[in-house]
C-alpha cells in the first residue's frame, strides 16, 4: 500500500470500520433468520399414517355408511374429535355458506402425495378423503352456542374423480345420517328482538358435482393461494400451512424455506395491508371461480385471482344476461346499479349467485364489492327513482310518490316503455285508477342517468 492510501484508510478508518462493523452484524442478523426460519418448529412434527378412504367406497356405487359414525372418521364424535391420520387446514378467504362456521380437515393416504403447484390446483391422490362440519349460531344473543347442521364428506375416488355426501346432525348431536337427496330445513333464528327463519339448505350428491367439477380440479379452496398462511395446529405450534405441510412430506416436490413468500397469497376481506382490489377479488376467486374460469359456465369473466385483473373481463367487462339494464356490465366502474355482479351476488331472489345452497347475503361481502366499485374513477350516478307505495293489488285509486335526490329531474311512462328526457316530467304524486305499468329514471347535468325503476300497479281488481 502506498503511502497515499496509508493516509486515506488512516483518515476514513474509524467511519469505514463501523461501517464494515454494521454490514457484518446485518449479514449476521439476516443468516440468524434464515436459520431460526428452517429450524423452528413446525406445526406437522411428522405426517400422520392414514389408510385409503377409510370406512368410504372407492366409488360413490359403493355401499355407503348410514351413519357418520359408522365412517371410521372420528376418535370420539360427541367432541367431533377426528381420527390422528387427519391434518386440520384453514382458507384465508372462505366460500361463504349462509354464516355458518366450518370445521377443515383432510387425510392422505400412507404413501402418497399430493401434486403442488404454485398456482392453479392442487392434485390429490385416490383414497383422499377431505371432511367439513357446519355449525350455526341459532341465537344471535349467545353466539357461542353453536348447532351442528351437517358434516360433508369429499373423497378422491378410483376414477380420478369425486364424489360428496352429506350426513345430516340429529338435533341432540349423537350422530350424523346419511342424506340420499337434498333437503332445504327452515331454523329457527333467536334474535335480540324475537325470532326469524333462515332456510339451511342441505346438498345432494348431484349438487356436490356441479360446483366439484374436473375443469375446476375436483377440490375446491385447497390450493396455495388459499393455505399460504397461518394456523395453530393442535400441537399448539403455530405454522404457515404450505411450510407444515412441506415438512411432513406432503407434497410431490420441497418447498424451501423463504420460498412461500414469492407464492400468491389471498387476501381477507378486513386485511388493512392490501389493497381494496386484492381483498375483492380474492373474495370472487373464493366464492365463484370455481365456476367463473375458461371452460366453466357460460359467462364473459374469470374470477381466478391467478388471472391477471386486466385479463379478467371484470371491470366494464360485457354480460350475457343484461337483467334488462341499460349499459350494464360485471362491473361498472362506480356504478353498483349496472353491475350485474353485484346485483346477483347482493340478493336472494331467483336470479342470485351463486344459485345453490344460498339462501342469505353476505352482508361483509358485498360491503366490500360496493366499496371496491365505488372507488372506480367514473362520473357520480343517480340511484335509482324510490316509487312509494310499491305496486300491488288495489281496489281503488291509489295515490303514487316518486323520489330522486336533490337537484334531479324525474321523467316516467305509464305504459311500460323506458322513460326518456321526451316522456312525461315529474311534479307532483301521480293519481291511478286503472291497471298500470310505471317506469320512472332520474336525470342530472353532470352525472349517469338512473336504471330504470318500475312497479306494477293493479287497480280496480
Amino acid at each position: 500500500m502506498n503511502l497515499r492510501s496509508r493516509k486515506l484508510v488512516r483518515a476514513g478508518g474509524p467511519r469505514w470500520g463501523f461501517a464494515w462493523r454494521f454490514v457484518v452484524l446485518a449479514l449476521g442478523l439476516a443468516h440468524a433468520r434464515l436459520r431460526a426460519g428452517e429450524t423452528a418448529a413446525h406445526g406437522l412434527a411428522a405426517r400422520p399414517a392414514a389408510p385409503a378412504y377409510w370406512g368410504m367406497p372407492a366409488r360413490v356405487t359403493g355401499p355407503l355408511p348410514a351413519q357418520l359414525s359408522a365412517t371410521g372418521l372420528f376418535k370420539d364424535l360427541a367432541t367431533l374429535q377426528l381420527n390422528d391420520g387427519f391434518i386440520p387446514y384453514d382458507l384465508i378467504v372462505p366460500f361463504w355458506s349462509d354464516g355458518a362456521r366450518k370445521s377443515r380437515s383432510v387425510s392422505v393416504p400412507a404413501g402418497q402425495v399430493v401434486h403442488f403447484a404454485a398456482t392453479g390446483e392442487w392434485r390429490f391422490p385416490p383414497g383422499t378423503v377431505f371432511v367439513k362440519t357446519f355449525t350455526l349460531a341459532t341465537n344471535e344473543t349467545r353466539p357461542q352456542d353453536l348447532r351442528r347442521l351437517e358434516t360433508r364428506l369429499l373423497v378422491c375416488d378410483d376414477a380420478g374423480a369425486v364424489y360428496g355426501v352429506t350426513y345430516k346432525w340429529r338435533p341432540d348431536h349423537s350422530d350424523a345420517d346419511l342424506l340420499a337427496t337434498n333437503l332445504t330445513e327452515n331454523l329457527a333464528i333467536t334474535t335480540a328482538t324475537g325470532t326469524r327463519v333462515q332456510p339451511w339448505y342441505y346438498p345432494s350428491r348431484h349438487d356436490c358435482l356441479e360446483c366439484h367439477t374436473a375443469n375446476a380440479g375436483y377440490v375446491l379452496g385447497v390450493k396455495t393461494r388459499q393455505l399460504n398462511g397461518e394456523l395453530t395446529y393442535p400441537s399448539g405450534v403455530r405454522d404457515n400451512q404450505l411450510r407444515a405441510w412441506s415438512h411432513a412430506g406432503m407434497f410431490d416436490t420441497n418447498l424451501a424455506a423463504g420460498q412461500f413468500d414469492q407464492f400468491p397469497r389471498l387476501a381477507r376481506l378486513d386485511d388493512p395491508g392490501r389493497s381494496l382490489a386484492d381483498r375483492a377479488r380474492s373474495y370472487l376467486d373464493a366464492n365463484c371461480a370455481h365456476c367463473h374460469r375458461p371452460e366453466g359456465t357460460v359467462a364473459y369473466f374469470d374470477a381466478r385471482y391467478d388471472t391477471p385483473l386486466e385479463r379478467q373481463g371484470l371491470i366494464d367487462g360485457r354480460v350475457l344476461i343484461d337483467e334488462r339494464i341499460d349499459h350494464s356490465r360485471v362491473i361498472a366502474p362506480n356504478d353498483i346499479w349496472r353491475s350485474i355482479l353485484y346485483m346477483r351476488a347482493s340478493t336472494t331472489e331467483p336470479f342470485k349467485m351463486p344459485p345453490l345452497a344460498r339462501n342469505t347475503v353476505d352482508e361483509r361481502g358485498m360491503a366490500l364489492l360496493r366499496q371496491w366499485i365505488e372507488s372506480l374513477p367514473g362520473p357520480p350516478v343517480l340511484p335509482p327513482v324510490a316509487i312509494s307505495p310499491k305496486g300491488g293489488n288495489f281496489a281503488g285509486p291509489v295515490t303514487v310518490e316518486l323520489r330522486s335526490e336533490a337537484g334531479a329531474t324525474i321523467y316516467y311512462t305509464l305504459d311500460g316503455t323506458v322513460p326518456t328526457t321526451a316522456d312525461l316530467k315529474y311534479e307532483k304524486p301521480l293519481a291511478l285508477a286503472g291497471p298500470t305499468i310505471l317506469r320512472a329514471r332520474a336525470f342530472k347535468p353532470g352525472c349517469t342517468k338512473s336504471i330504470t325503476a318500475q312497479e306494477i300497479f293493479l287497480v280496480g281488481r
